[in-house]
């Protein structure tokens, strides 16, 4: 009967300890198609010995696939940019835990489709002032694929993009910015501003499809002379 104790004990200790360090909150965070999948430690954040293990799958597919870069890691994030690049295809990713010689239950992502769900970076905006004017030139954000000669495909290979330009005239205020360009042009000219004056332009990128638009790019200023 001690023996039979013990064991219920040791099995109840070891099923507290799985519980545990069950990882949480496990979800793919997805910007230009650079997917990785991203969750907490479980209930036992203390313990520092705990690692890791990730696989992945094609929604409908029966088996599942290590990722072999992320097995056995300690920290809480995976890259599976690679594994995910077939952006129309729903993928699942599914983590473990392990601890002491214990292993917790998996615990399984909602379904991922890279193209529906991944987020839009904004334009790298470059501005060229002249006289009155502000001209500016837009690029796309670029996906982590590449072409056969090496260089990255960029965005608008993906979606039908939008840009949305804005003007901060830092006089008035800097806060407030004015919509003076939307569309797919990547040149862009500003005129009728005032000479002397700061201007700082920021855009977005717009999905019309998806109607989502990217954060701000960083502010570019000039002060036109």
């Amino acid at each position: 009967m001690v023996v039979a104790k013990i064991v219920v004990i040791l099995v109840l200790e070891n099923r507290d300890l799985q519980d545990s360090i069950k990882p949480q909150k496990v979800e793919f965070h997805s910007l230009n198609f650079n997917s990785t999948l991203h969750w907490q430690p479980g209930r036992a954040r203390v313990a520092r010995d705990t690692v890791y293990f990730v696989q992945y799958k094609v929604y409908g597919q029966s088996m599942w696939q290590n990722k072999d870069d992320c097995w056995g890691i300690q920290n809480h994030v995976c890259d599976l940019t690679n594994e995910t690049s077939d952006i129309h295809e729903p993928y699942y990713g599914r983590v473990k835990a392990a601890s002491a010689g214990v292993y917790s239950d998996w615990s399984l992502s909602c379904r991922f489709t890279p193209w529906r769900e991944t987020m839009i970076g904004p334009p790298t905006v470059t501005v060229i002032h002249s006289n009155k004017s502000i001209i500016l030139k837009l690029q796309a954000p670029q996906s982590p694929y590449k072409r056969k000669r090496g260089s990255k495909i960029p965005m608008t290979n993906y979606y039908d993009l939008q840009y949305q330009v804005f003007i901060i005239n830092n006089l008035l205020d800097e806060q407030h910015r004015v919509l003076v360009y939307e569309g797919k042009n990547k040149i862009i000219k500003i005129e009728d501003l005032r000479p002397g004056v700061s201007y700082c332009i920021v855009a977005k990128t717009y999905v019309p499809m998806l109607d989502r638009s990217s954060a701000y790019s960083s502010r570019q200023c000039t002060v036109l002379h």
